[in-house]
Parts: C-alpha cells; sequence; structure tokens
C-alpha cells in the first residue's frame, strides 16, 4: 500500500479533538487526523500519544495535521512527510479552540508533561 492508497479524501473528521482524550478526560497539545478513517488523535509531543497509537493499532499509516494554517500529510511507515490531497471539511479544529486543549483540561505544568 503506498502513503495515497492510504487517504480517503472523502472522509470527514471524527471531531474537533482528540477521540480518547476527550472520552477518558485527558487533554492534548497538538491533533492529528487519520486519512483513512478520520480520527482525530493527540500528536506524539501529548501525553498520551493516541494519533499514533491509531495508527498501529488500526493499521492506518497515514495522518495530516489538523491544525489551523498546516496541510502537512506524514507516513509513520516511512517517517516521511509529503503533500497531499484536499480532504473533506473542516480541515482544522475551530479557531477558537486553545492549544494545548481541551479548556478546562491542561494543567498548569503541562510544558514539563510533554514528550
Amino acid at each position: 500500500m503506498t502513503a495515497m492508497d492510504a487517504i480517503d479524501p472523502t472522509v470527514p473528521p471524527s471531531g474537533t479533538g482528540c477521540v480518547e482524550c476527550l472520552a477518558s478526560g485527558g487533554w492534548w497539545f497538538h491533533l492529528r487526523r487519520c486519512t483513512q478513517c478520520g480520527h482525530i488523535g493527540c500528536c506524539d509531543a501529548s501525553p498520551s500519544q493516541h494519533a499514533s497509537h491509531h495508527a498501529a493499532d488500526a493499521q492506518h499509516p497515514v495522518i495530516r495535521s489538523f491544525e489551523p494554517g498546516e496541510d502537512w500529510f506524514y507516513d509513520y511507515r516511512t517517517d516521511e512527510g509529503f503533500a497531499g490531497p484536499q480532504l473533506a471539511p473542516p480541515e482544522h479544529y475551530p479557531l477558537d479552540q486553545p492549544t494545548p486543549g481541551p479548556a478546562g483540561r491542561v494543567p498548569a505544568d503541562w510544558e514539563d508533561q510533554l514528550h
């Protein structure tokens, strides 16, 4: 499977924040979007690293940034970024959502907890 085979541009994102962090009361630093199923997970700098866990568990190797102003793609198998197609909207989380997020869950020492 090529990186482009792992992209379904018609699938919308699963929501506006990391699926697992929202369910567990956790928080994230940056968000990533699975290009196969739309799963939104937190980045590898985040405490729980849900995006890369999803990629490994679901065998969905390609993500795209879910950050405003970023449109890069990344393939976990090759450890390489690349340019890809336009994906179904929205392309990023809401602009009023803080980074890190979500609002009210980020600890005061959040920078010390990043990977």
